[in-house]
């Protein structure tokens, strides 16, 4: 029988108002992937926070048994000695600073009076290259993708000495071949003996990764499953324990709706890089969207999709902008910033939710109204009662899990965080929404809230652009699909006519020069 290296038993965790953690009991064997699961709330992260010595002894009730020790952190350093590292979901690199900066930095190589560079880079190249990455040390994290990010943040947990080493969300922001390239380099860790817990929402990464899988439900444990039968434990196996009941539709049905006229068309759009102008990062495009339709963008990192969507609202990225926009048949000129592409009647619903779609230290109440002053004003004066008003209206369209509008948006879940992102949007009554990433690092019954709200709008008589890095998604909520590579458009499909298979195609097709 395999060695418990860590057990923590009997841990309950409450925050004012609400319990997070509520008697969970928590096994990790020596040498092996345990994948922890559970919906956006459920308290994944809290449970990794207590291990971790985030939330230190005293501020939580049970006990934490590593090595067969009982363990009383006071902060993150003291977990970090006994070689428990943990890499959160929002990569803490400092991108200005080097690869090898950036990995000792808190950690440095030397004596308190000077830094030995020349330890430190020379460390820092052999960890890199035990992550397979070929970049020096001296390479600036900026210069630099976001999978290969991910990789330093792996470089620098081994460079700590982590036996015992946890990844939140490691794959959220990765396309499909980084994530598997990240989940075969897991395998292989597991491998030299290394343990691993692994925080995701991606179900078919943790049925091909994990050993083990615990599901987490409104605070306790509900069960673990042993994943080393001859099949891999079934992603609608995993969805039945976090959501206690059966998802036997993943995307729910649009019917009745009637798509009319064409509301936006994209005419020949092409769009210059803001730092290298001579670079194209949308070329050429061409596309349109009718009233109550919902069209997908699908492509890989780097494709140009994000971009694409920025520069039609308001020209907030790019440079050397051209092309024609019409809205409703009538072209349109519209002025740098988000402004004027507000007053056209454009939401721009970003994939960075915490860094640019919302002010996390800001109430639900104030977010929501944030794109639409001039409703809740007069004079230049906020009408406190009519913001409280519009928020809980929202609140309760779309089912936000909150005591009250009051509540910090730094304090919901993920999938509660972009509703309110939804609602700040839908608030402002656009006729165009530009959803990019719109259900990125939520859980699955999260998700297919958010996919009702999409099916709303539609029906509502928008017109909706989605933008999104699976490809399932795409599939299942799309009329049509157009397959973006390189900053060009490679194909236009209905969604009645596409599968993964030709979409993939057509990407790898036009990326040979065919």
């Amino acid at each position: 029988m395999a060695k418990i290296l860590l057990e923590m038993k009997n841990i309950t965790k409450t925050f004012p108002g609400v319990k997070a953690l509520d008697n969970v009991n928590f096994k990790v064997e020596e040498g092996e992937i345990h994948a922890l699961v559970g919906e956006n709330g459920a308290g994944k992260s809290t449970l990794m926070n207590v291990l971790s010595g985030i939330y230190p002894y005293g501020s939580y009730e049970g006990d934490i048994i590593y090595d067969g020790k009982v363990c009383k952190f006071s902060n993150i350093k003291d977990s970090e000695k006994l070689g428990i590292v943990i890499i959160h979901q929002e990569l803490a690199l400092v991108p200005e600073m080097t690869i090898g900066e950036n990995m000792y930095l808190g950690n440095e190589r030397g004596h308190k009076f000077a830094i030995d560079w020349n330890t430190t880079y020379a460390e820092a190249d052999k960890y890199l290259k035990m992550v397979g990455l070929s970049e020096s040390s001296k390479t600036q994290v900026k210069d630099i993708g976001t999978g290969k990010q991910q990789l330093v943040e792996i470089a620098k947990a081994l460079a700590k000495q982590a036996k015992l080493l946890i990844l939140d969300e490691p794959t959220s922001s990765l396309n499909e071949e980084d994530s598997r390239a990240l989940l075969d380099l897991m395998l292989g860790f597991k491998k030299q003996g290394m343990t691993m817990i692994i925080i995701s929402h991606k179900l078919n990464e943790v049925a091909y990764v994990a050993d083990t899988i615990t599901v987490v439900r409104d605070g306790a444990t509900i069960e673990t499953i042993d994943n080393h039968g001859a099949e891999p434990v079934s992603e609608e196996r995993i969805i039945r324990g976090m959501v206690g009941r059966e998802m036997t539709n993943r995307f729910p049905k649009r019917e009745g709706v009637a798509i009319g006229s064409t509301m936006l068309e994209v005419s020949h759009w092409t769009v210059h890089h803001p730092l290298y102008p001579e670079r194209k990062v949308v070329d050429d495009v061409s596309m349109y969207v009718r009233k109550g339709e919902v069209v997908g963008i699908y492509g890989l990192m780097g494709a140009g999709r994000t971009e694409l969507a920025m520069s039609i609202f308001g020209q907030t990225y790019g440079t050397n902008i051209s092309g024609e926009l019409k809205i409703d048949g009538k072209p349109v000129k519209i002025k740098k910033g988000a402004d004027d592409a507000i007053r056209h009647k454009i939401a721009y619903v970003t994939e960075d939710r915490k860094g640019n779609g919302l002010v996390l230290s800001q109430s639900i109440k104030v977010n929501t109204s944030l794109a639409h002053l001039d409703a809740i004003s007069r004079h230049m004066v906020i009408d406190g009662d009519k913001e409280y008003a519009v928020a809980e209206e929202y609140r309760k369209k779309l089912k936000t899990k909150t005591p009250t509008v009051e509540q910090l948006v730094g304090n919901l879940s993920g999938g509660n965080q972009q509703k309110v992102l939804l609602a700040k949007w839908m608030f402002a009554e656009p006729d165009i929404m530009l959803l990019d990433e719109p259900t990125r690092g939520i859980d699955v019954g999260a998700k297919y809230e958010i996919y009702c709200i999409i099916n709303d709008l539609a029906a509502a008589g928008k017109s909706v652009v989605m933008i999104s890095s699976e490809l399932p998604e795409v599939l299942g909520m799309s009329d049509r699909i157009y397959i973006m590579n390189e900053g060009k458009f490679v194909g236009e499909m209905k969604a009645e006519d596409a599968t993964q298979e030709n979409i993939m195609a057509l990407i790898l097709q036009s990326g040979r020069g065919a």
